[in-house]
């Protein structure tokens, strides 16, 4: 059974950090294309940053750019979002997902992602 589980969002101060972990069972997360989302209340999901199944690129929304990274860890079968220098406007629940397909690409389309997890919370207040 294909799960993702999010983990590592709470309270920060603005300009501070915080490293979000995808962790997945049920299949080989380093096969495929994982993405980040984001869904501030009132708004619809958007796209932060996805990397392909070979790790050899990535994407960032340009309203992150400079500020997060993605990696994997594929013993922990783990994906992780760094935010760094972390706004107000980044406030909002958090959502990994795959497509479970493999490419050298990724977008943050979320049509194109099939399993997601349930979220975790990122709140960016003083």
């Amino acid at each position: 059974q294909v799960q993702l589980v999010e983990s590592g969002g709470g309270l920060v101060q603005p300009g501070g950090s915080l490293r979000l972990s995808c962790a997945a069972s049920g299949f080989t997360l380093n096969y495929y294309v994982i993405g980040w989302f984001r869904q501030a209340p009132g708004k619809e999901r958007e796209g932060v940053s996805c990397i392909s199944s070979s790790a050899g690129s990535s994407y960032f929304a340009d309203s992150v750019k400079g500020r997060f990274t993605i990696s994997r860890d594929n013993a922990k079968n783990t994906v992780y979002l760094q935010m760094n220098s972390l706004k107000p406007e980044d406030t909002a629940v958090y959502y990994c997902a795959t497509t479970l397909r493999a490419s050298d690409r990724c977008r943050v389309l979320p049509y194109e992602y099939n399993y997601w997890g349930q979220g975790t919370q990122v709140t960016v207040s003083s």
